[in-house]
């Protein structure tokens, strides 16, 4: 395989990565070409040591984008990385996917569970104002007076809650960037 060929065959499987940094890894990629004509070797010898383009390029382009994710914590970008990590290997199926679906599951759970408990205390205020005005429609287990505070108590824990699972999840993306980034020197063999 010679140059030209090399870094088309890394070019295209570079798809998806942002178009600086792709520029960065195919100049670097070149300069390792320049460099080994300079020593003599034959482009053939090169593209040989350096290794298959394809299984560089998902390894760089999961690198990449697990980077990208630390700089700019949102939803796309650690779903880019993660299925960047995927196309690795079959193994990655179970230690990523099974990981971030587990992890996006519980979260999910706590965000509806703290979206329900404020809606029902919010719930229970109407029902203390217009239970005694429409008793077929409530049925109010306290007094007036007592149903307002208890729907304040759970709105507020609601609230509360909502905000805990926020921080939460900040603290599991940072951790499972950190877990993604183990699982890429191990399948790369390299430190990083």
């Amino acid at each position: 395989m010679n140059k030209k060929d090399f870094i088309n065959i890394l070019s295209s499987n570079l798809r998806g990565v942002p178009g600086e940094d792709r520029q960065d890894v195919i100049s670097d990629f070149e300069e390792h070409f320049k460099e080994g004509l300079l020593e003599g070797r034959a482009e053939e010898d090169v593209a040989a040591s350096l290794g298959d383009p394809k299984v560089l390029a998902g390894q760089l382009k999961a690198t990449i984008l697990v980077n990208e994710a630390e700089k700019t914590a949102s939803a796309v970008n650690i779903t880019r990385a993660v299925f960047a990590t995927l196309g690795l290997g079959f193994f990655n199926l179970l230690f990523i996917l099974g990981p971030f679906i587990a992890i996006a599951g519980v979260l999910l759970a706590l965000f509806v569970s703290a979206i329900a408990i404020t809606a029902s205390g919010i719930t229970l205020v109407f029902a203390a104002i217009f239970g005694p005005l429409f008793p077929q429609y409530f049925t109010v287990l306290a007094t007036p007076a007592v149903s307002v505070f208890i729907s304040i108590g759970l709105t507020c824990f609601g609230i509360l809650f909502f905000i805990g699972d926020i921080y939460l999840t900040k603290w599991l993306y940072r951790l499972f960037i950190r877990y993604m980034r183990f699982n890429l020197r191990i399948i790369t063999g390299r430190e990083r």
